[in-house]
């Protein structure tokens, strides 16, 4: 004879265990794909972040969820973040935000086969981000306006009177500050606040690499501090903002050819490390350095041998100078930029 109650009872059982598994589901709790998402910070360009990522998943099954900024809006938001940060990864295009990030240790140590596939020379010398890209500084000019042998050998020399009003640049963007790092680890504080201020009383501020290639174009300005990409860039669709220029590669040590690599690290706070380090361990090896020579980004490949697009200037014909990418600070270079008024 059924004991009262018992059908009421095995009701609620199955309902609470029903309730238990839901919940258990929604806290992440039960086994699913869901669980090796990570979420990305990229400060890289949108179009090969999204190039990255997608390559990543297809070969791993990993998904990746991307929050897109800045180098320093998400370098300063992953350090106001703390270990609070759901971010697992971080990519810049300039590494003083890498250095910001790193400074307040919030970065694990990269694996060593990861910092095996990347020159030591363009990672961090501490051993917790590596080097992914790279772009180098040129200067943009407009042989019509003026010739190539009239350009200066240094790029300190641009402060000089000679040039007022002849010189353009962008110093609100992360790439000229970083530019600004290289020539204050190589040339020091003094030489660095007189070549500021000799930019300032000499120089036509643009407000991107873009828009400076396009007023050499245009025969506003002769020449302009950009990164070689942008020309690139533009040359292999119509020509139409870098047809009536040509670039200036400084290969003699001088700051003006400064190789500015983008980082990537693992943050340690990160609660999927294992597949945070796979995705940087894929970023810098064959195969995503495979995918950024195959883009249209034409940055300069780094890592794991892996030769960049042909259509850019050999790599080993760049001799940039020699610079401590861990040294490069960001918010002193700012406060000396605006201490010269050029932010």
């Amino acid at each position: 004879m059924p004991v009262p109650g018992q059908g009421v009872w095995f009701v609620r059982m199955v309902l609470a265990v029903l309730a238990s598994t839901v919940l258990l589901a929604a806290c992440g709790g039960a086994p699913g794909p869901e669980d090796r998402t990570l979420t990305l910070y990229n400060a890289q360009h949108e179009a090969l972040g999204r190039l990255w990522v997608d390559e990543f998943t297809r070969q791993t099954g990993i998904p990746v969820q991307i929050r897109d900024g800045g180098d320093f809006e998400l370098g300063n938001q992953l350090v106001a973040e703390g270990a609070a940060s759901p971010a697992d990864v971080f990519l810049t295009e300039n590494s003083p935000a890498m250095s910001l990030v790193s400074g307040a240790n919030l970065f694990a140590p990269v694996d060593g086969a990861t910092r095996a596939q990347v020159p030591p020379q363009y990672s961090s010398t501490r051993g917790d981000w590596v080097g992914i890209a790279a772009r180098t500084t040129v200067v943009v000019y407009n042989p019509a306006l003026l010739p190539e042998g009239q350009l200066p050998d240094s790029i300190l020399d641009f402060a000089r009177p000679e040039w007022q009003g002849r010189v353009a640049f962008p110093p609100g963007g992360a790439d000229f500050q970083a530019i600004v790092s290289a020539v204050n680890a190589l040339n020091g504080d003094a030489a660095t606040q007189q070549w500021l201020a000799g930019l300032k009383a000499n120089g036509r501020v643009y407000q991107s690499n873009t828009a400076t290639m396009q007023a050499v174009n245009r025969g506003e300005v002769p020449a302009g501090i950009i990164y070689h990409y942008y020309w690139y860039q533009d040359r292999a669709e119509a020509g139409a903002n870098s047809a009536n220029t040509e670039l200036k590669f400084y290969t003699n040590g001088d700051a003006g050819g400064f190789l500015s690599v983008s980082g990537g690290g693992v943050l340690a706070s990160s609660s999927r490390p294992a597949e945070a380090q796979q995705l940087l361990a894929f970023l810098a090896g064959v195969p995503g350095q495979q995918v950024l020579a195959r883009s249209e980004n034409l940055e300069y490949t780094v890592g794991a041998g892996v030769p960049a697009n042909p259509a850019l200037k050999p790599f080993s014909e760049l001799r940039p100078p020699p610079v401590d990418l861990s040294t490069l600070n960001g918010p002193k270079i700012v406060g000396m930029m605006q201490q010269a008024g050029l932010l």
